[in-house]
């Protein structure tokens, strides 16, 4: 739950390139568009030796609420921001719910995507990279609450994997 209306939630959202600021493991976004439909991501990750670039593609919009996307490089990948009103708690004027949904075949992912040192396969990399999965997902959110609250607080994170996630 985030201290701020729908509207100004959505327009973070679309503020893509700005979410580099927030992860230890995001070099830097470069976007071409203005956030509508057509406009493509290119995401640059660095972790350990590897570096790689994402590319997305916003596929539709539905102000302010949801942000429709998909990878369009290396992996079969696609997903939605989703922003909704919520009862705020007391004390607190107004209150949103945020959700990042993706969904990915795993099996689209291959060692060609990424230049692995020798001796280092894909597999391996993936087990590594799972645990600070969570951990960076939950840094992230409490560095853009606090820009968005304007203070420090503990954030509800909830991340989920499998078919019944939603």
């Amino acid at each position: 739950m985030v201290y701020a209306p729908p509207e100004e939630l959505y327009e973070f959202l679309l503020d893509f390139p700005g979410y580099a600021r927030y992860s230890e493991y995001i070099d830097r976004v470069t976007q071409d568009g203005d956030g509508t439909p057509g406009t493509n991501y290119d995401l640059v990750f660095s972790w350990w030796k590897l570096t790689y670039t994402a590319r997305s593609e916003v596929t539709g919009v539905d102000e302010p609420e949801r942000i429709d996307w998909r990878i369009v490089k290396d992996i079969d990948a696609e997903g939605y921001w989703y922003v909704e009103e919520v009862s705020a708690p007391d004390g607190v004027d107004v209150a949103s719910r945020v959700v990042l949904h993706i969904e990915f075949d795993p099996d689209s992912a291959s060692s060609n995507a990424v230049d692995l040192p020798r001796l280092v396969s894909l597999d391996w990399v993936i087990e590594k990279v799972k645990p600070l999965i969570h951990k960076e997902a939950t840094r992230i959110v409490e560095r853009v609450v606090a820009d968005i609250e304007g203070e420090r607080r503990d954030v509800d994170l909830a991340i989920q994997t499998g078919p019944d996630s939603v």
